[in-house]
């Protein structure tokens, strides 16, 4: 199935549960539409979750693709109405435990002294140390509820002296924080570092903050990072969600000269495109193939994610390259973490 037609064919469902949930019983018998709407609830929650997840971002990328309004906003719920995304906060800390799990696997019996090339200055001490505060600080923040942001510096760490030490302290660390986490109530209001200020923002967060540190470690001990599809895409979409509200990768990218521009990812093992357009001093982004590209990328959904995050470069042959390979550079450049 093409990029375009499953976009069409998310879209068109809904709209049509949004007209369906929104109708009059004038216009349509209330019983009727809980009966269509609970079988179709139904039958997409017996799909896979990652396939869930991904009907999930076809349907909001249909939310945002309306002008801002009261029919946007219904179709912003469709998700939550078909029970897509029931159970997503459950999963995301399951996955964060796995991740951490190999995480700490990877690096128990390496010497902490082992340099990492993807975060230039850093040994696997420093990598573990920062890993493992990640996970106090976003602890900290759901178990008091912040409503501003607190420095990550001013948390208890309780690091142990010797960096042997440091990944059984990263999985007392991830241990805690998981518990607050599944302990709390998703939908809970509270500061968060991007677009959604809830409970639910932080085990996704830690996700995609285990995943790529994870290949760090990987690629420091000479290993070849291989991310779950579903996984690497949901982190696509994070990072581009989350990129406007960390100001010091926002501004560089506000100040390229790409106005009218497209940059387009590409997932050969999926067939997700994502394509992001240039302007106004930003940029704005959708999960499908629309209109010609600038700059196209094509590689598999993990090492589109490695690439934004700098921890592959793109002239790595795994990437497939054409049109104004600048503008990736320039991309690449303003977005590095």
């Amino acid at each position: 199935m093409s990029d375009a037609l499953l976009n069409t064919l998310a879209e068109a469902l809904a709209e049509l549960v949004t007209v369906v949930e929104t109708s009059d019983e004038d216009t349509l018998d209330p019983d009727t539409a809980v009966k269509w709407l609970e079988s179709t609830a139904h039958l997409l929650g017996r799909l896979p979750a990652a396939d869930r997840r991904t009907l999930d971002g076809l349907f909001r990328d249909a939310a945002l693709r309306q002008p801002p309004g009261p029919w946007r906003e219904e179709l912003g719920r469709v998700s939550e109405g078909l029970g897509l995304t029931r159970g997503a906060h459950e999963r995301y800390c399951d996955e964060v435990e796995d991740h951490v799990r190999r995480f700490v696997a990877t690096v128990r019996d390496a010497d902490p002294a082992t340099l990492v090339p993807t975060c230039p200055g850093w040994t696997l001490a420093d990598l573990v140390r920062h890993h493992g505060t990640s996970h106090r600080w976003m602890d900290h923040l759901v178990r008091t509820k912040a409503t501003a942001r607190v420095r990550s510096g001013d948390v208890e760490l309780d690091l142990p002296d010797a960096p042997e030490a440091y990944p059984a302290w990263l999985e007392r660390s991830a241990a805690a924080a998981l518990e607050t986490l599944r302990a709390a109530d998703p939908d809970a209001p509270m500061w968060s570092l991007g677009p959604d200020p809830h409970v639910r923002f932080f085990p996704r967060r830690l996700l995609h903050e285990a995943v790529v540190h994870l290949a760090d470690a990987e690629l420091a001990l000479g290993l070849t990072p291989r991310v779950e599809p579903a996984t690497a895409a949901d982190g696509i979409d994070e990072f581009l969600e989350n990129l406007p509200y960390v100001a010091w990768v926002a501004e560089p990218v506000a100040q390229l000269d790409l106005d009218g521009a497209r940059l387009r990812l590409s997932a050969l093992d999926t067939g997700v495109t994502w394509t992001l357009a240039f302007g106004g001093g930003g940029f704005t982004w959708q999960r499908r193939a629309e209109g010609p590209a600038s700059t196209t990328v094509e590689a598999s959904t993990g090492d589109l994610l490695l690439l934004l995050y700098g921890r592959v470069p793109a002239d790595d042959p795994r990437y497939t390259l054409t049109g104004d390979l600048a503008l990736l550079d320039d991309w690449c450049a303003a977005t590095a973490f």
